[in-house]
């Protein structure tokens, strides 16, 4: 399938597949006239890819799961069945921190705020 059809098919912009292959996350083939061309696999990879993002994971951190982006994630990546790695485990556990982290600054900024009302 050529790019158009993928961004529509995986719910995203031609602008963010071709972003993710530049990133190393996707790759494509190039027909004749040297349109991308993308097996079908790559609308699974592409819409795990946006739900890591929308997670709260960062391009950077969505590399850790490069082996598991071609089937349907986990429901939870430490669900015990061999399918997470190790490395993708630690990224989301640091990610979670940080998570809480904001959040404790943001309670804390929300708490002084509205101190002063």
């Amino acid at each position: 399938m050529r790019i158009g059809e993928l961004a529509t098919a995986a719910g995203t912009t031609t602008r963010a597949l071709r972003h993710y292959e530049h990133e190393g996350l996707l790759t494509s083939g190039r027909n004749p006239n040297g349109y991308r061309v993308y097996g079908e696999h790559a609308v699974v990879r592409v819409r795990n890819i946006r739900e890591l993002l929308a997670t709260g994971f960062t391009i950077a951190d969505v590399r850790a799961f490069l082996a598991y982006l071609d089937r349907d994630l986990p429901p939870r990546f430490g669900a015990g069945d061999g399918n997470t790695c190790a490395t993708a485990m630690a990224v989301a556990r640091q990610r979670l921190a940080d998570l809480r982290h904001r959040i404790d600054t943001l309670t804390a900024l929300h708490d002084r705020l509205a101190d002063r009302l």
